[in-house]
């Protein structure tokens, strides 16, 4: 009896797992996208602008699921409203990796979670109707679609269809309108890009000086343009007292900072976070010191910096006697910074042109060797070099960001003794002074004459 029972104890064990295991096949199937989706569709139609801006969105994924649950309009602006028509400041705010958020906000509100074609549009007489979107950060997340007299579809109140029902797939449909729609927690957000009360205060005026020489008020000198180089060298602006040098350039920076250097930091932080294979650099920028709080005073003073990154394997080779003495990590990361713009293009013509380019530091007095090799730019000398490997990784005009394969250390070149060669000494000839010459001379003519001396 026992035998039995275990056999059926056995089976129920079985039909168990092959159950569980059913539901996780069904389950697979069920994340899977069909190459006829309108998804692909989207991806391969010729709203290129729009795949592009869904790509760099990272919304692949969250499209995909919502798909699997229910089928979904997309209202897609053509790429001439994208590429040509969109404000480039807008677009530039959208592709900074801070304003993720933003970009997905604006493109969820392009999508509706539902089927809308040409025959479910309301006709001229009725009301506008409303449609929630994907975008569930937007506060007021209604997208009114209505039809006017004139018998043109208008989505948003603005956008004209142009393309209704231009791809249609089983799963959803895509309609082509003439312009992008902005939601207005996107709008919010681009208006606070920057912060106001940086340009509403009261710049600050000296007190007039009389000139004791023509008795004349004593004319200021002029605001320096926006834009202009600093009057200070970057090493005056790093030192950290006025006991060692003068106080940070006046020139564009200021209480009324031209540049936000902050905020620039922080984007190639994040640029470095996102890009992969750079996290110990960022770590150390961030946590280890305080460097990333001085690259932005620097940039927000107009100064420009490149930075030299090793990656996470070259400092993953780093000792701890490397970066136990006091100092020790700001004085590794001030040899990889140099102060000046250079782009992986701009580096790779110098030494294509010159051989070897030296390359200032604020670790002084070290300087930066570089040199062509296999086709890249090879910085240091010796053993102790690096190769760029990941060019361009940040750039936006005032740092740049190369990606290197290993750590650098300054080498200490050994100080050249230069042995004096004294020029050869002619040896001088001294004539051996013969005395009473002329007394032989004389007497030698008198005993011509027939005298005696």
């Amino acid at each position: 009896m026992l035998p039995t029972m275990d056999s059926k104890i056995y089976g129920a064990v079985n039909i168990f797992m092959l159950f569980i295991a059913f539901m996780n096949v069904n389950a697979l199937q069920s994340t899977q996208i069909s190459s006829n989706s309108v998804l692909v569709a989207l991806l391969d139609s010729h709203y290129t602008e729009l795949s592009e801006l869904v790509e760099k969105a990272l919304l692949l994924q969250t499209l995909e699921q919502a798909v699997t649950h229910h089928n979904i309009t997309i209202f897609a602006p053509n790429n001439e409203a994208l590429e040509r028509q969109m404000d480039p400041e807008f677009k530039r705010f959208l592709l900074e990796p801070r304003n993720l958020k933003s970009l997905q906000n604006l493109i969820l509100y392009h999508i509706i979670p539902g089927r809308v074609g040409s025959h479910n549009w309301p006709g001229d007489g009725d009301a506008v109707v409303h449609h929630s979107t994907l975008c569930v950060g937007e506060s007021d997340n209604r997208l009114p679609i209505m039809k006017m007299k004139s018998g043109e579809k208008v989505v948003g109140g603005v956008a004209k269809v142009v393309r209704p029902d231009d791809v249609i797939r089983p799963d959803g449909l895509i309609h082509g309108i003439e312009r992008l729609l902005v939601p207005q927690s996107v709008q919010e957000d681009f208006n606070r890009r920057r912060n106001l009360g940086s340009i509403s205060a009261v710049l600050p005026e000296g007190a007039p000086v009389v000139d004791p020489r023509t008795h004349r008020l004593r004319k200021p000198a002029g605001p320096a343009p926006a834009g202009s180089p600093p009057a200070l060298p970057v090493y005056d602006a790093l030192a950290p007292g006025p006991s060692l040098a003068p106080a940070p350039a006046p020139g564009p920076g200021g209480s009324h900072r031209h540049f936000d250097g902050e905020s620039q930091v922080k984007d190639f932080i994040h640029t470095l976070l996102h890009y992969g294979g750079y996290n110990e650099l960022a770590d150390i920028l961030v946590n280890l010191t305080s460097l990333a709080t001085e690259m932005g005073k620097l940039v927000s003073e107009g100064y420009v910096l490149t930075v030299l990154a090793p990656n996470d394997e070259a400092m993953a080779k780093l000792t701890t006697d490397q970066l136990s003495d006091p100092g020790a990590p700001e004085q590794i990361m001030y040899y990889h910074l140099i102060p000046e713009y250079q782009t992986e293009e701009s580096m790779y013509n110098s030494v294509r042109r010159f051989g070897k380019v030296q390359y200032d530091t604020l670790r002084l007095p070290h300087k930066m060797v570089a040199e062509e090799a296999d086709g890249s730019v090879k910085f240091g000398q010796q053993e102790e070099s690096a190769y760029l490997i990941d060019p361009d990784i940040y750039t936006d005009g005032r740092i740049s960001v190369q990606g290197i394969d290993g750590v650098l250390f300054p080498t200490m070149l050994p100080s050249s003794e230069t042995t004096k060669v004294s020029p050869p000494v002619t040896p001088k000839v001294v004539t051996k002074q013969r005395r009473g010459k002329l007394m032989e001379v004389g007497c030698s003519i008198a005993g011509a004459l027939g005298h005696s001396c």
